[in-house]
């Protein structure tokens, strides 16, 4: 008999030389979670798990992709892909808990379906926003290629996702960076109900590989001695010779994008013609057909997965449900970090803000030996600002990595490299520039320790601020965006001091820290600075000024703006606070301040309306009402952005403002 059989079936296979045993766990891999799936509908229907995306007549793409690769490298799967987890052979009752919020999940109740992951498996979990995905997978590809393991990732979306912006970016970057992944594409012919005629309009997903410079190839997503050989060969190749590729698969979703929607807006006859080409029905008939399958044996397959299936339901049914805990949920935002002084020797420099910035991401890339940094224009040309000037003569190319300008994917890759164990700097050349990455800083980053327990070790470096007439788009101090999401710590230094040894401090901790770095301050303000490394606490304001008279908190700029306005007013007697980080706020120091004074002003360049200085005044008001001889005042910048002109910005900033506001609460 050949070894191409054709006959009747929609899908011709070819056993490419692969043994029975292989053919056989190939199929069996594929009944598993097609079994699952028809159970956990019936559940559904029952009310016993929450909604449910199926896959059913896409598991051979999941099930090829998985098996072809080795059990140490990552795969960064969607919601459709079931047969991930289970040919990864995680324990169905550890499943079943998760799909039903119980604590043997992998998210203790905090998360649904498939949004989850586990280093046990080396599996990413989604989130919903789909696009952050394929940058992900790029950061674990760099990982690879720079611990030079050898290995490959692969990464999920479907062809809805192709038309994000993160796809682009993604793509864009591992093919610059040459990085070991596989993009890999399940076009199933919608996205919900919206038909690929309406998402993309070329002929093919994978022709979009040209654009980017790297290979591009179909695969039938519903013949799986294609998937898994192809897939195989392409794998080991990138372990030799590390490049990205993009495969698109070609199939079809049976079930609704989930099972609420239906399938009611897709042609029954294209319905029937995929229905035909059922990956499981074919496969086994195919089999069978060439005697390697026995009825026998596949009736055994089916009640062996049926009783694991069953086993395991009653496991998780006899769970007992989560019972809140907030000491738990509270301690789960952040991966616990203990803070390790380092105190610096007497030797001192006087040097400007920039240049303790400089010095203390050098001493830190020193002390971790990986450390990698990322940014556009950061290599050769130093950065805009030229923190990092020199430093690729010092550490090299691999980490101190020029970028495309593509802020979502960067931020994303650094998510891979700290899933990889590796920590990471992220220069945004501004802050202001933060906004095209702003879904993964705040749906990724800051969420992923809480989700799965996975934290993310990176230091997002923000320069900010006005003060040097560059308008609406390079002169924001966005810091609110970010003390409001649980998740991230924001720090905001002054002094040059301040500013090496929060740095350090920031690259130390496990958890996503946005460093925010005053540009008018970078060569205007100086000070003596320890010359070897150092590091300050987070959440440990420092007391400027003692007085009598009132409580004045401030941060960034805005600290030296009081500063001038006291020395101006030397009869004002005043505690002067400068918070350095606003989260973690040290509020044990406002409240003793302010129990002392009875009077508080809050001075930020933000504008006012939901700007810190609102939830610092709140937090006076509810925890030393009794103390105060005044209300607390809010002096902050006008309600408009920032303007360019000079008159315009000193209109706009509250700097000139705050002496009379200061004057006025004294006398109330």
């Amino acid at each position: 008999m050949s070894n191409k059989i054709n006959y009747t079936q929609p899908i011709v296979y070819d056993k490419k030389g692969l043994d029975n045993d292989t053919l056989k766990l190939l199929y069996k891999n594929m009944l598993k979670p097609r079994m699952i799936e028809e159970k956990m509908l019936i559940l559904l229907r029952q009310g016993k798990i929450s909604k449910w995306f199926s896959g059913i007549g896409q598991e051979a793409i999941s099930v090829g992709v998985t098996m072809a690769l080795n059990k140490e490298e990552y795969i960064l799967p969607l919601h459709r892909n079931l047969g991930v987890f289970t040919t990864r052979e995680i324990p169905l009752d550890r499943l079943f808990s998760q799909w039903q919020g119980k604590a043997n999940g992998f998210t203790k109740g905090r998360e649904r379906s498939f949004h989850f992951g586990t280093q046990e498996y080396k599996i990413v979990g989604m989130i919903s926003h789909l696009g952050p995905q394929l940058g992900v997978a790029d950061g674990i590809a760099l990982a690879n290629l720079l611990k030079k393991n050898k290995q490959v990732t692969a990464v999920f979306t479907g062809e809805g996702g192709t038309s994000e912006g993160d796809f682009h970016e993604a793509l864009n970057v591992a093919s610059v960076w040459k990085l070991p992944v596989m993009f890999c594409v399940e076009n199933n012919g919608y996205g919900l109900s919206t038909p690929t005629s309406e998402q993309y309009n070329c002929k093919h997903i994978a022709d979009k590989g040209n654009g980017y410079g790297m290979e591009s190839f179909i695969i039938d997503g519903n013949n799986i001695i294609e998937v898994y050989t192809k897939v195989s060969k392409l794998a080991e190749s990138i372990r030799k010779n590390p490049r990205p590729v993009l495969i698109e698969f070609k199939t079809f979703r049976m079930r609704g994008h989930e099972e609420a929607s239906g399938t009611k807006y897709m042609p029954k006859d294209l319905l029937n013609q995929w229905a035909l080409k059922d990956p499981i029905e074919n496969f086994q008939e195919f089999l069978i057909y060439e005697s390697i399958l026995s009825q026998e044996e596949e009736v055994a397959y089916k009640k062996e997965i049926i009783n694991e299936i069953n086993d395991n339901l009653q496991i998780a049914y006899k769970e007992d449900d989560i019972i809140p805990n907030l000491t738990n949920e509270l301690d789960d935002v952040y991966k616990p970090f203990k803070h390790q002084e380092v105190k610096s020797n007497s030797k001192t420099k006087e040097i400007r803000f920039v240049d303790a910035i400089s010095e203390g991401l050098k001493q830190s890339m020193e002390k971790h030996n990986d450390l990698v940094i990322m940014g556009q224009d950061i290599a050769d040309y130093g950065g805009v600002f030229k923190v990092t000037d020199g430093f690729v003569d010092e550490f090299g190319k691999e980490r101190i990595r020029n970028t495309p300008i593509c802020e979502s994917a960067i931020i994303e890759a650094a998510m891979g490299l700290s899933i990889c164990g590796i920590k990471s700097v992220v220069e945004l050349q501004f802050a202001d520039f933060v906004t095209s990455g702003f879904n993964p800083v705040v749906n990724y980053l800051a969420k992923s320790f809480y989700r799965w327990n996975q934290n993310a070790d990176i230091v997002l470096r923000m320069p900010c601020g006005a003060g040097i007439t560059a308008g609406p788009f390079h002169s924001q101090t966005n810091e609110a965006w970010f003390t409001k999401t649980p998740g991230l710590k924001v720090v905001y230094p002054a002094f040059p001091y301040d500013a090496k040894g929060l740095l350090a401090t920031a690259i130390n901790d496990p958890n996503p820290v946005m460093f925010f770095e005053h540009k008018a301050l970078y060569r205007t303000i100086r000070q003596d600075v320890p010359t070897d490394y150092y590091t300050i606490p987070f959440g440990k304001a420092a007391l400027l000024k003692e007085g009598n008279d009132i409580t004045i908190i401030a941060y960034g700029a805005a600290v030296h703006w009081v500063l001038e306005t006291l020395d101006k007013n030397s009869g004002i007697s005043a505690d002067v606070i400068d918070l350095r980080t606003l989260q973690p706020l040290d509020t044990e120091t406002i409240y003793n301040s302010v129990k002392k004074t009875g009077k508080a002003i809050i001075l930020q360049e933000d504008s006012l309306f939901g700007g810190i200085a609102s939830d610092i005044s709140a937090l006076i008001m509810e925890h030393c009402f009794e103390y105060l001889d005044a209300p607390v005042k809010r002096v902050a910048s006008i309600e408009t952005p920032i303007p360019f002109i000079s008159q315009l910005e000193d209109q706009y900033l509250p700097k000139s403002r705050f002496e009379s506001a200061l004057n006025e609460l004294l006398k109330s």
